[in-house]
């Protein structure tokens, strides 16, 4: 696949680069979008995906993570309110839609395309699978909630389809509310996701094996 960046978006995320990895769009089973936490990086959550083909054994699916500007897709907390992120949050959220976008314009199945991110990322694809709401292959919402402060109405409409949906986090996580990820899970599953919500006792900010385990049996079930 050639390489490509976020040039065709808006914002402080313009411009930058997008790893990938894998067959092009049009030739690939599937395509996993990963996207990475704050103060992390695009090497780093390519790792997480190039760990789940391996548990896969597969050479056909297409792997996708940009890079934040900064490390940082937004600069505050997800919890703020919306007005202290931007400009930042709008790039994020259309660096989003511009890759699932890029594949799905390439002849790719948009239920062929799953979302992943851990903490600011899993913030994000919650927030784009409720903002736009398909039937996706799934989404794997790691140590994140949906974006917006206490108290936000998430009236969001559309249907996700059955979209399956892994919602996990710690109940202890310094950066996530327990309350926030149930939320998320609720108003998942209002949209029509068949939602697993996995809650880990005591674990703290961190991606588990059991975790690991249910993307990836996830993804066989949808490719199989």
């Amino acid at each position: 696949m050639q390489p490509f960046d976020l040039s065709r978006i808006n914002g402080p995320h313009a411009g930058q680069p997008v790893i990938t990895e894998g067959p092009d769009p049009g030739k690939a089973a599937a395509a996993l979008v990963l996207i990475h936490g704050r103060g992390a990086g695009a090497q780093d959550i390519l790792g997480l995906g190039r760990e789940i083909t391996g548990a896969l054994n597969r050479r056909d699916l297409l792997l996708l993570a940009p890079h934040a500007m900064r490390s940082t897709w937004y600069p505050q907390r997800f919890m703020e309110p919306e007005e202290y992120n931007q400009p930042w949050l709008d790039s994020a959220r259309e660096a989003v839609q511009y890759l699932v976008r890029h594949v799905t314009e390439k002849g790719l199945a948009r239920s062929r395309v799953f979302l992943l991110g851990f903490s600011q990322g899993a913030c994000l694809v919650a927030d784009a699978a409720a903002r736009h709401p398909h039937r996706y292959g799934g989404l794997f919402i790691l140590s994140g909630g949906l974006i917006g402060p206490p108290g936000s109405a998430f009236d969001f409409t559309g249907d996700l389809r059955g979209t399956p949906a892994l919602v996990g986090c710690s109940d202890i996580d310094p950066h996530i509310p327990h309350q926030r990820v149930l939320e998320t899970a609720q108003v998942l599953e209002k949209l029509g996701a068949a939602v697993d919500q996995r809650t880990y006792p005591g674990m703290g900010h961190t991606i588990n094996t059991d975790e690991l385990e249910k993307i990836v049996s996830t993804i066989q079930t949808v490719l199989a």
